[in-house]
């Protein structure tokens, strides 16, 4: 395999012959040379490649080459003259390998973000698209390595499940029934005891309820995969298909779970610094002049540390008119957080100790009974990032939260079960993958941090 343009930019000096591999990004034509800046993914920057008449195939290809084009070029790797770059390569040859129609849409001109949607085949060549995506890839990869390198380990937690963790609905259905003309029983509802599974079934909105399966068999766990919400809800901040971060350990409470939590976010942040210079850059350049500042105020400043009642409390006394009401025992809006972590405290917030009946029923109740030990990080921009909680191991209190809730105990037998088979205290969080690199790249959209998204009306690609 041939070096990627991300290597021959790294070498220490130039010298040798080099071969790359590429789409183009532009293509200058004079007189007697061309400049083509070769890009192949592997970074923000091309290189420029320099040919001229001895330059084989220069007047039969190179001269016809335009943006888009995929090309192969060879040649002595030489310093750069101009400022941007150390090296460019003067072209001996250069061949076409894939051309483009006339009516290739990524011309050189800024595109819209909301064009860029409808060539969702096309867009990761531009500059925004693949940072995006480089960046992805190391956030993803520092996120394993945190974990990885702390003794969790990693639970391949189901994508069809019987139950929905959050007791919140809005699941997708997953079902081989006849939707036209399906089974039905004696009081004439559908018969899901035929379908595939024989009960009805959904696409998970979360791997958590099996990671505490295994954390308690293995202590130290984490799921990192894809995860499903059916809310028909057109904006910034949701997708209906998401990746999803969910730590679990056994033996931890809620202080645990925050130190943890602060932990990783400093780490993870740190290495996509390191990996992502350039990328990063360019958003701070491009999309927001302060992704630069905010990943360092998260690296380097403590969390603060408060709970809901303390929270509501600053948010009543605030000059501040907010578009939702602020009272105890209302959740937490996103221009509440945002207020704490942006401009109250100007740095993450970690709060605790949420009311109980805006949380789930998993979640360990304090001896106030009002409240559970529940608990979420908010960051500058997005408000929550994570969300998380020291999970409820006292059977007959689990018991007593499902009943209150109105939820089915039979569903959740084998959730009970473990809590009469060596049960401990046991906490974890989640992370929605997409917020966080929403939040690093200081992109607007989460539609435009996932390669392909899937919203309502739309899962083309």
């Amino acid at each position: 395999m041939s070096e990627s343009i991300r290597e021959i930019l790294a070498r220490p000096s130039a010298g040798g012959g080099v071969t790359i591999r590429g789409w183009l990004r532009t293509a200058r034509h004079s007189k007697e040379v061309s400049f083509l800046e070769v890009s192949d993914g592997s970074c923000f920057s091309g290189i420029q490649v320099v040919a001229g008449p001895e330059c084989h195939g220069f007047e039969e290809t190179v001269r016809a080459l335009g943006t888009g084009c995929a090309v192969e070029a060879s040649g002595e790797l030489v310093e750069s003259p101009g400022s941007g770059q150390s090296f460019e390569i003067r072209a001996s040859s250069v061949a076409l390998v894939g051309g483009v129609g006339e009516d290739y849409p990524l011309q050189k001109k800024r595109h819209s973000l909301e064009f860029l949607r409808t060539v969702a085949h096309l867009r990761p060549r531009t500059n925004t698209l693949g940072a995006v995506l480089r960046v992805r890839n190391a956030t993803a990869r520092a996120i394993h390595d945190f974990f990885q390198q702390r003794g969790f380990i990693q639970i391949h937690s189901p994508i069809i499940t019987l139950s929905d963790s959050e007791g919140a609905g809005d699941l997708f259905r997953v079902s081989t029934l006849d939707v036209e003309n399906p089974p039905r029983d004696e009081e004439g509802r559908v018969d899901f005891r035929q379908d595939f599974f024989a009960a009805p079934a959904f696409l998970t909105v979360s791997g958590q309820l099996e990671a505490e399966i295994a954390a308690l068999a293995l202590s130290k766990v984490y799921t990192f995969g894809p995860t499903f919400r059916a809310e028909d809800s057109n904006t910034s901040r949701h997708l209906a298909e998401f990746w999803m971060v969910e730590p679990e350990l056994a033996f931890c409470d809620l202080d645990g779970l925050g130190e943890l939590a602060e932990a990783f976010l400093k780490q993870v942040f740190q290495r996509v610094r390191e990996a992502c210079p350039d990328d990063l850059e360019f958003f701070n350049k491009r999309i927001d002049d302060t992704v630069l500042a905010t990943i360092a105020h998260v690296i380097e400043q403590p969390f603060e540390r408060l709970r809901y009642s303390e929270a509501i409390e600053i948010l009543e006394k605030c000059d501040r008119q907010f578009e939702f009401p602020v009272r105890w025992g209302l959740d937490l809006q996103s221009e509440h957080e945002r207020f704490l972590s942006e401009e109250y405290f100007r740095r993450p917030v970690v709060v605790t100790h949420y009311p109980k009946a805006i949380k789930a029923f998993y979640m360990y109740l304090n001896d106030d009974e009002e409240t559970v030990g529940a608990l979420d990080v908010l960051v500058p921009k997005v408000g929550e990032i994570i969300g998380g909680s020291q999970r409820e191991h006292r059977l007959e209190v689990l018991r007593r939260r499902i009943a209150e809730l109105g939820l089915e105990e039979d569903r959740y037998w084998w959730y009970l079960d473990l809590r009469r088979h060596g049960s401990v205290p046991h906490a974890g969080f989640g992370l929605g993958f997409e917020r966080l690199v929403q939040f690093m790249t200081g992109m607007a959209n989460i539609r435009d941090v996932i390669p392909f998204p899937r919203v309502p009306g739309n899962a083309e690609f």
